[in-house]
């Protein structure tokens, strides 16, 4: 297993929707998952997509005790998320996200309290399964990268502004920002 450079926002793969996975036999699709689970692990996230690795493909790995009855550590593969309704109010700051991809910084988002997740799993398996609380969010929030959406970009106004900021000051309006588990210093302080 190889610890695979994590792609920082501006990277085209992050903003595009990724294809579907069709092949779950493929030699090149089954070493990715587990870079992925060594990657995650190293990088002691609680889920990895593929495109923040530079895959555009629709799968992500998570790692996440939950009361919902899954298994804590998984890859989803192909998923389709049915989400409850996300409140209007303002996040609190213990809504707060972070990202492998946009390092370093964590911003409050509202998220939907519950999701029904469908797909596969690494071995072409269907699962489904409901997840609430923090777990459902992270299955949002990995689900959007697979959309082409990070975190960031469903951020309220004020919190749009302040993540805008540490875009510019950082130089993450180009591709080609990556870090990598194990080799450059954490940003989140790991």
């Amino acid at each position: 297993m190889t610890i695979l450079p994590i792609i920082i926002h501006g990277n085209p793969v992050l903003h595009q929707p990724a294809r579907a996975v069709t092949d779950f036999d493929d030699p090149e699709f089954k070493q990715l998952v587990a870079d992925m689970y060594e990657t995650m692990d190293a990088s002691h996230g609680v889920g990895l997509a593929a495109p923040q690795v530079g895959a555009g493909l629709r799968l992500f790995t998570y790692v996440f005790e939950n009361e919902d009855g899954v298994a804590p550590r998984s890859c989803i593969v192909n998923p389709v998320l049915t989400l409850g309704k996300i409140s209007a109010a303002e996040p609190d700051e213990d809504e707060e996200e972070g990202c492998l991809s946009f390092p370093g910084y964590g911003f409050p988002l509202k998220r939907a309290e519950w999701v029904t997740v469908s797909g596969f799993n690494e071995f072409g398996e269907p699962v489904k399964f409901d997840a609430t609380g923090w777990f459902a969010r992270v299955m949002q929030h990995e689900t959007d990268h697979l959309d082409g959406k990070l975190y960031v970009n469903r951020l309220n106004k004020k919190w749009t502004a302040r993540a805008k900021k540490v875009v510019k000051k950082e130089g993450w309006t180009v591709d080609g920002n990556s870090w990598t588990p194990g080799i450059d210093p954490d940003p989140f302080g790991h």
